[in-house]
């Protein structure tokens, strides 16, 4: 797989729930989870389920970090 993106994270499916149109896909990347929202068609397509290995792909033009004072 060869994509331009930067902010890749490797981690391990630990839940897929569909819903109507839209799957919320949970990766465990070192201990801490990523939720990712994909289409029900994009999940079957690419065979996503638990423990399967897959990659986190933050898509975004500016990333904002903010600490509690």
């Amino acid at each position: 797989m060869r994509i331009s993106a930067r902010n890749r994270l490797k981690g391990t499916i630990v839940e897929v729930t569909k819903g109507a149109t839209t799957a919320h896909v949970r990766i465990d990347v070192g201990g801490s989870i990523v939720t990712s929202s994909i289409t029900n068609d994009a999940v079957d397509e690419l065979g996503l389920a638990a423990g399967v290995e897959a990659y986190a792909v933050v898509k975004a033009s500016d990333v904002m970090v903010a600490v509690d004072d």
